[in-house]
């Protein structure tokens, strides 16, 4: 007997559309194995990013950055073209305190446009480094603003509209640390040694050595996981509580960070700063452009070795079917940790208490907004739209406390970011956010037909001519169109 699999028109068309059911679509999206590298360099040192604490001027702390081509060495015998800020990949860590005054110069030598945004920061719209901030080549570009954010973990990376996936992939993001001058809390703080940065990206590799982008509008996946610019690499922890500030650079793939030792750690910091007080746990789910502050206790485990892992074939349907790929199936090795001897000064008591966080209450919202994530065939869309540069989808008033609510009506999961304000979740599906997530955020993942609503404070920041964005942090949905404007007037 012949079985017979029937589906109807519909559902073929959204089949084909999403999933490139053709030979065109398999070349697209970088099917094709044998073109593949699969001999790449891996487990060296872990690098750590320059820390880049700028220059006293006339008041002011003065930061240089240069976006630019550079080279790197991940195929044995071959060159990939990479780009960089201040180097060949990534950029370095930009330290600042709260209530610093900044000046960054931003200079594009890369042969094209982009523009580069900090992501998370409150910040005037004109200095946001969104879409309409755009950087021509050999330009450069001045951002001034006071940092006003609590301390915590933000990055920067493009955000040129339609190119901000390709941009980021090839390796253009960084790190800024902001730090509060009047804390007294004893946490981990000697960058590099207890403090550790980890930009954690995935990336195809061609056999020939150069960056396969394949574009896919669903979000791009890679084979290969790197850590600050390197492949699955190598960390000499001190046995003692090491503060990892870990990023999700990637432009798709959401992970589920643990240890292969099963171990308990403690998150202490979410996107926009410290919790109320460490929360332990032994999975921590992160998706694009979220951040989280971890620490892990290694006293007493000298010459000891564990990995951070991402226990990937937990998500379950988090990962939809038109994106999943063989490795969401399965435990990915990230970077390998070898415990070495203690500080001369370590940190040995994890602190009870973190940070006060003033909470909006419901009561003080003036306004609910609702915004619906939808997918139609390969369209991403915020309320049946498609980003418009030309039009203003939402306007504020200045010094409002909102309530938005996000409602995923798709078969994805997305991760939604907002400029320029911080967050507080109120409920996922009506229940309370699990308490890793009762900080202060900028991305919030939003899982399938889920709704998940938050509440934030417009301040300061008035401009009725410039906009800021909101969108889902899959930088391929974002470039498709998943991506509104809102004005604070």
């Amino acid at each position: 007997m012949t079985n017979t699999y029937h589906i109807s028109r519909r559902k073929f068309l959204v089949l084909s559309a999403v999933s490139g059911l053709s030979l065109w679509g398999c070349k697209t999206l970088g099917l094709d194995k044998n073109s593949r590298a699969s001999n790449v360099i891996h487990s060296q040192p872990l690098p750590i990013p320059k820390l880049l604490t700028g220059k006293e001027i006339n008041g002011q702390r003065v930061y240089d950055l240069t976006m630019q081509q550079g080279s790197m060495v991940f195929v044995p015998g071959k060159k990939t073209m990479t780009w960089g800020y201040n180097g060949n990949i990534l950029g370095p860590t930009m330290l600042m305190n709260k209530g610093d005054d900044v000046v960054i110069n931003v200079t594009n030598k890369l042969g094209e446009p982009t523009t580069t945004h900090w992501h998370g920061l409150h910040l005037p719209a004109v200095m946001d480094g969104g879409p309409h901030q755009r950087i021509e080549n050999g330009d450069t570009w001045q951002a001034r603003f006071t940092i006003m954010n609590e301390a915590a973990t933000f990055w920067y990376h493009p955000h040129l509209m339609g190119k901000t996936a390709e941009h980021v992939y090839h390796g253009l993001a960084g790190l800024f640390i902001v730090k509060d001058p009047q804390s007294k809390l004893a946490l981990p703080d000697q960058y590099g040694i207890d403090d550790i940065p980890l930009i954690i990206q995935d990336k195809i590799f061609n056999a020939d050595g150069s960056i396969n982008y394949p574009g896919t509008r669903m979000g791009v996946k890679g084979d290969h996981f790197l850590v600050n610019g390197a492949i699955t690499p190598i960390f000499n922890a001190p046995a003692q509580f090491v503060r990892f500030r870990i990023l999700n650079g990637s432009n798709a793939r959401i992970y589920n960070f643990g240890f292969s030792d099963n171990r308990e750690f403690y998150q202490i910091g979410t996107d926009g700063g410290l919790l109320e007080k460490p929360v332990p746990l032994t999975r921590l789910i992160l998706s694009t452009g979220e951040r989280a502050e971890i620490l892990v206790d290694f006293k007493g485990q000298e010459n000891s070795h564990v990995r951070l892992v991402s226990y990937s074939k937990e998500l379950g349907k988090i990962n939809s079917m038109f994106t999943r790929d063989a490795l969401d199936k399965t435990t990915i090795d990230i970077l390998t940790i070898n415990v070495n001897s203690s500080t001369s000064n370590p940190i040995i008591a994890l602190p009870g208490t973190l940070a006060t966080i003033n909470r909006l209450n419901e009561s003080q919202a003036v306004k609910t907004r609702s915004f619906r994530l939808n997918m139609f065939l390969a369209s991403f869309l915020i309320n049946g739209k498609k980003m418009d540069m030309d039009r203003i989808d939402q306007t504020i008033n200045l010094n409002d406390i909102e309530i938005w609510k996000i409602k995923n009506n798709s078969s994805m999961a997305h991760p939604f970011h907002v400029h320029d304000i911080q967050f507080l979740i109120l409920t996922r599906n009506g229940s309370l956010p699990p308490e890793n997530e009762r900080g202060w955020k900028d991305v919030v993942l939003v899982k399938q037909n889920e709704t998940v609503r938050f509440i934030a404070h417009f301040g300061e920041f008035a401009d009725p001519d410039t906009p800021y964005m909101f969108h889902c942090h899959i930088l391929e949905h974002e470039d498709a169109g998943m991506m509104g404007q809102f004005v604070v007037v």
